[in-house]
């Protein structure tokens, strides 16, 4: 089976192209990839069989074979860094929950501190 990366793909249309490893493009419609399958992103490595279509070669029975690493997940900190941060934002929200416990919200700078510090965490788990 012939083996290629996407070169682009459009979610909203349906269908890209594969730029074969022989040179080739090869047409690529949404139904060809796997179920439950996103989107495939531009230099996904992909193997597929071809056959002839009104656009000319076209994939069929697409199988994913290195998906591309998204940017935020290259730019994520390293879970031994991550593990500090976490249980730094656990200590913050024991003292925010002490707070609390005492009938108090926390003084608005100790807020705004620990809610920043908590989508700071949040993004770098959900990257």
């Amino acid at each position: 089976m012939p083996t290629g990366k996407v070169k682009w793909f459009d979610s909203d249309k349906g269908f890209g192209f594969i730029a074969s490893d022989e040179g080739d493009e090869v047409f690529l419609h949404a139904s060809a990839l796997p179920e439950g399958t996103g989107s495939p992103k531009p230099g996904t490595k992909v193997e597929y069989s071809v056959a002839d279509g009104r656009r000319g070669p076209s994939a069929l029975s697409v199988v994913i074979l290195e998906p591309v690493k998204s940017v935020t997940q290259n730019l994520r900190k390293k879970p031994e860094q991550m593990t500090v941060i976490v249980e730094d934002l656990i200590k913050m929200l024991d003292g925010v929950s002490t707070t609390l416990r005492k009938g108090r919200y926390p003084e608005p700078a100790k807020g705004a501190q620990v809610a920043a510090v908590l989508r700071a965490v949040a993004e770098q788990l959900d990257a």
